[in-house]
């Protein structure tokens, strides 16, 4: 069973922007407001994926993981950092 529609919003259009929509709607076998809602609902997840998935150039990622391969020059420091209680045992 869908879950319950508990949230309402109101959305203005032109008449040209209503009627294209109405369109893609029919086209795709939905209702109005269904596809409305998936077609925001999409473009946000889009957005905010977008804010979680970063994309480099090879070169750069490449360069990144170097760094992070590469051995460190401050053992003492690592072994204190290593043994000492995280914040979250304090």
């Amino acid at each position: 069973m869908p879950a319950a529609k508990e949230s309402r919003f109101n959305v203005r259009t032109t008449k040209t922007q209503r009627a294209i929509i109405e369109k893609g709607a029919t086209v795709q076998g939905q209702t109005f407001t269904d596809f409305v809602v998936s077609s925001a609902y999409e473009k946000a997840e889009q957005v905010l994926a977008d804010q979680r998935l970063f994309v480099v150039p090879q070169a750069k990622w490449d360069a990144f993981v170097a760094a992070l391969d590469k051995p460190t020059t401050h053992k003492a420091r690592l072994a204190r950092l290593m043994s000492d209680p995280s914040i979250l045992e304090r």
